[in-house]
C-alpha cells in the first residue's frame, strides 16, 4: 500500500480499469488507455493482483484529452472522459468481443463496430444522488458516490445529464436539508408519449433509443415470425415498437406497476394486438411459450444487469422458438447466457451489435440475434 511503481497498460478490460503488470502480479488501474506508460500508487494488494491510482502519464495515449467535467477522476459516474469519443467505442467493441470469447467461448462470432450516441453529453433523463452529512466541512454533500464507494462528491452539475435534470438538482441543493444521512434521491424527466412509473425501467438515453429499437426491428425482419414474446417487457417498449410487424405478441414483467403502464402505452398507440401479463419471467415463459408455434416465433430477453435465470434460458431451449433476440447492458452474462443457450448447437449467434447508450462511461448494450440450428 503506498508503493509507487511504473506500468506500461496492456488492455483496459469491461469496467474502465487499465491493465498492467509488475513482477507478474496484475495491477488495475483506472484513466488510462492501451499503450501508456502511467506512473501509480498502488491502494489494494489482494492475493492475486492490486489496484492502483494514476499518479502521472509518462507516456501519454495519442486519444487522450482533457476531461470535460470537474469531477472527473473522483465522482464514479464517469470513466472514459480522458478519451476521444472514437477511442471509447473501440474499446467498448474489443470488450464485447473479448468477453464473448474469455467466458462464452465463442470465437467465431460477429461483433458489429459500435454504433454511436448522437449524443456524448447531456443525455441522460433519469440520475440518482445521495445525500451524507461531511461532519468535518460541517455540510451536507449531495452528488455521486466518489471512485472509492465510501464517500459523496459534491456535485453541482452533472456533464452526463439533460439541462432539466441539473435544474432539479439545483433545486435540491438549493431547498432544506435532507432529514436523514445517506438519502437518496432519483431526478428524472419522464420519456414523452410513455408512461413509466417512477421505480420502472426505461433507457435513460432518448438520443440514442430509435438505434436500439431499430436494430431490434431490422433483426426481427429478417427472421419474419409471426409472434413475439418479449420478457423482461419492463413498459412495453419492444412489443409496442414491433407491433405492427407481428400478428400478436405477449409482454412478461415481474413489476406490476410497469405492466399497468405497458397496457396505457400500448392503448395510446392503437396497439391492440399485444398481451401483457405481470409475474416471475421464468415461470410465466415456461407456462406460455408452449402455446406458440416455434417456427413462426421470436423471443425477445431484455434481462437486468444479473442476466436471465437458468429456468428461463431453459424454457427457451425446451420451446426452441426459431429466434432469440437478446438485449443486454452487461456483457459479462450476456457471454454466459449466450453460452447456455448455445450449448450442444442448438442456437446459433448470427451477430451482436453493440450500442453506444451511455457515452463516457463503462456501460455498453448490445442486441444479439441468436437462430434456431
Amino acid at each position: 500500500m503506498g508503493q509507487r511503481l511504473e506500468l506500461q497498460i496492456e488492455d483496459v478490460a469491461f469496467g474502465g480499469e487499465g491493465v498492467g503488470r509488475h513482477q507478474g502480479c496484475v495491477v488495475f488501474t483506472p484513466f488510462v488507455d492501451i499503450g501508456e506508460e502511467v506512473e501509480v500508487e498502488i491502494v489494494e494488494v489482494k492475493s492475486s493482483y492490486a489496484r492502483a491510482v494514476p499518479i502521472a502519464i509518462k507516456q501519454p495515449s495519442v486519444h487522450r484529452v482533457q476531461p470535460v467535467c470537474p469531477y472527473f477522476g473522483s465522482c464514479g459516474g464517469c470513466q472514459y472522459q480522458h478519451l476521444k469519443y472514437e477511442r471509447q467505442l473501440e474499446l467498448k467493441h474489443k470488450q464485447v468481443r473479448d468477453l464473448l470469447m474469455k467466458i462464452g467461448k465463442l470465437s467465431d462470432v460477429q461483433v458489429r463496430p459500435v454504433l454511436p450516441s448522437p449524443e456524448q453529453f447531456g443525455y441522460r433523463i433519469k440520475i440518482m444522488v445521495r445525500a451524507r452529512y461531511d461532519r468535518d466541512a460541517q455540510k451536507w454533500r449531495i452528488g455521486f458516490l466518489h471512485l472509492d464507494n465510501r464517500t459523496v462528491v459534491d456535485l453541482e452539475e452533472c456533464k452526463l445529464a439533460r439541462p432539466e435534470i441539473n435544474s432539479q438538482l439545483a433545486e435540491l441543493r438549493s431547498g432544506p436539508p435532507p432529514k436523514r444521512n445517506g438519502v437518496k434521491f432519483v431526478l428524472r424527466i419522464p420519456p414523452p408519449g410513455w408512461e413509466v412509473p417512477p421505480d420502472s425501467f426505461f433507457q435513460n438515453n432518448l438520443a440514442a433509443l430509435p438505434l436500439l429499437i431499430d436494430t431490434v426491428r431490422k433483426f426481427h425482419g429478417v427472421a419474419g415470425t409471426r409472434y413475439l414474446i418479449d420478457v423482461y417487457c419492463g413498459v412495453g417498449l419492444f412489443g409496442i415498437e414491433l407491433a405492427s410487424q407481428l400478428e400478436s405478441f405477449l409482454g412478461i414483467e415481474i413489476d406490476h406497476r410497469a405492466i399497468a403502464a405497458a397496457i396505457k402505452n400500448a392503448a395510446a398507440r392503437n396497439v391492440v394486438n399485444g398481451t401483457f401479463i405481470a409475474g416471475p419471467a421464468e415461470a410465466l415463459l415456461q407456462e406460455y411459450i408452449s402455446k406458440y408455434t416455434p417456427r413462426e416465433t421470436t423471443v425477445i430477453v431484455d434481462p437486468p444487469r444479473v442476466g436471465c435465470l437458468p429456468g428461463t434460458l431453459q424454457a427457451i431451449r425446451d420451446a426452441k422458438p426459431t429466434q432469440v433476440i437478446y438485449v443486454s447492458c452487461n456483457p459479462s452474462t450476456l457471454a454466459r447466457d449466450l453460452t447456455m443457450l448455445c450449448q450442444d448447437g442448438l442456437y446459433r449467434v448470427e451477430c451482436v451489435q453493440p450500442i453506444d447508450m451511455f457515452p463516457q462511461t463503462k456501460h455498453i448494450e448490445t442486441v444479439s440475434d441468436l437462430r434456431l440450428n
